[in-house]
């Protein structure tokens, strides 16, 4: 029987010869990751199954990235938790403050993630390493801490959607316009479970954050997993980054799709998701010229340096509108350091924005940059559900670093081609 990539590492990873969507099976995991959010709640079931030692405290992350630097005492007394566990057990990878980064940027930077390996996280956005073909995926807090103690996980086979890519990219146009695009086109539910592929001679023309981007939102899709080929942006990318084995998984010929799509990257032009889907993609002359309050670029989507070296491009020379906040958020301590030596900082403050340390921060309302009713702010996240960075009447409209930047001059949603 033909499989798909994911269904092929799924495969491997429980010892058997084939697979099947809907099949359920036990599988080995090469990396389980946790947070400051989700792991004290797999601790909990971790010490009420009474566990012990993990199964190998090389092959877990702990990050601390969503309230921290602590924003209140809940905060610290969670990380403090999380931290008290990792050394007690060993945990290699455990990153704090001053060594964090946004978790699904900083893993990829580490090295922990590389083709053919199979990792869960007790976060949706696990999803990311699928951009280094990797099938990797969300689980529950019980599951992470079963995963931390067995090495192993249950799965449920998935079907899979085949998206070919076509051309390549545009001015201004890029991974985050892809997948609101797509998302458009298919629904928030359009994936629900399924595995989404990405195929085609249009991969070539993708950088590998572009990739990561895509990768990461396949969830807002409903995705169990997005998953692209490892090919020489691959291979560059983990240079010097990953020294162990790694398997490249391509689907097999004649594997089973449920739906095929067709998208040519040259057609996508600046996309943005109105309030309060990540489905309600629109192109920027279908957005009423409202004002915003704030923009926010950074996150597990868009913090990476190739986003803030658009973001700064566009900013050069500019200045935020005078009633428009700006926060700028470098996804890792790498990426601030690079973006300070590139002379990014410079021109972000001088365009009056504030930068922070890494954080997931306003994504979820966290802190550093927290919606007041009415408000209305552009963001490079991933969602903008009702509520999703502050009060329950403020909106969020998800867009790319460069219409993020020129919305911040604007002062309204708008385009790097309006300055």
């Amino acid at each position: 029987m033909a499989m798909t990539a994911s269904q092929k590492i799924l495969a491997a990873h429980a010892g058997l010869d084939q697979v099947s969507p809907g099949q359920l099976v036990k599988a080995k995991v090469d990396l389980v990751l946790g947070n400051d959010i989700t792991s004290p709640v797999a601790l909990a079931a971790y010490r009420e199954a009474g566990f012990g030692k993990v199964f190998d405290p090389e092959r877990i992350a702990l990050v601390m990235d969503h309230f921290t630097p602590n924003k209140d005492i809940k905060a610290a007394e969670q990380c403090r938790e999380v931290r008290l566990f990792a050394r007690e057990q060993g945990i290699k990878h455990f990153y704090d403050v001053g060594e964090m980064g946004v978790e699904h940027a900083l893993l990829p930077e580490k090295g922990l993630a590389a083709p053919g390996e199979l990792i869960i996280g007790a976060d949706s956005h696990t999803c990311t390493y699928g951009a280094l073909n990797a099938f990797s995926t969300g689980v529950g807090s019980t599951d992470m801490a079963a995963g931390m103690a067995k090495g192993i996980a249950w799965f449920k086979v998935p079907a899979a959607l085949r998206f070919t890519l076509t051309g390549s990219l545009g001015r201004w146009v890029s991974g985050k316009d892809v997948i609101l695009h797509i998302i458009g086109m298919i629904g928030v539910d359009g994936a629900l479970y399924r595995s989404m592929e990405f195929t085609g001679p249009g991969v070539a023309a993708l950088g590998i954050d572009d990739r990561l981007c895509v990768a990461n939102m396949a969830i807002e899709a409903g995705a169990k997993n997005g998953i692209f080929p490892a090919d020489s942006v691959t291979r560059a990318y983990l240079r010097g980054r990953v020294s162990r084995a790694w398997t490249e998984t391509d689907a097999d010929a004649g594997a089973e799709y449920e739906r095929d799509c067709t998208i040519d990257l040259s057609a996508v032009r600046p996309t943005v998701a109105a309030p309060h889907l990540p489905g309600n993609a629109v192109t920027l002359d279908g957005i009423p010229e409202a004002p915003i309050d704030q923009v926010v670029i950074g996150s597990c989507t868009n913090g990476r340096i190739s986003d803030l070296r658009i973001a700064a491009e566009v900013l050069k020379g500019r200045k935020a509108a005078k009633d428009v906040r700006v926060v700028i958020i470098p996804a890792t301590q790498l990426i601030y350091r690079q973006a300070i030596d590139e002379g990014l900082v410079g021109i972000f403050l001088d365009a009056g924005c504030a930068v922070s340390t890494p954080t997931c921060g306003p994504c979820l309302g966290g802190h550093m940059g927290i919606l007041a009713k009415g408000e209305r702010a552009v963001a490079t996240t991933n969602r903008n559900f009702v509520g999703r960075m502050g009060h329950p009447e403020s909106e969020v409209y998800l867009a790319s670093p460069a219409v993020a930047a020129a919305s911040a001059v604007l002062g309204r949603v708008g385009s790097p081609e309006e300055l």
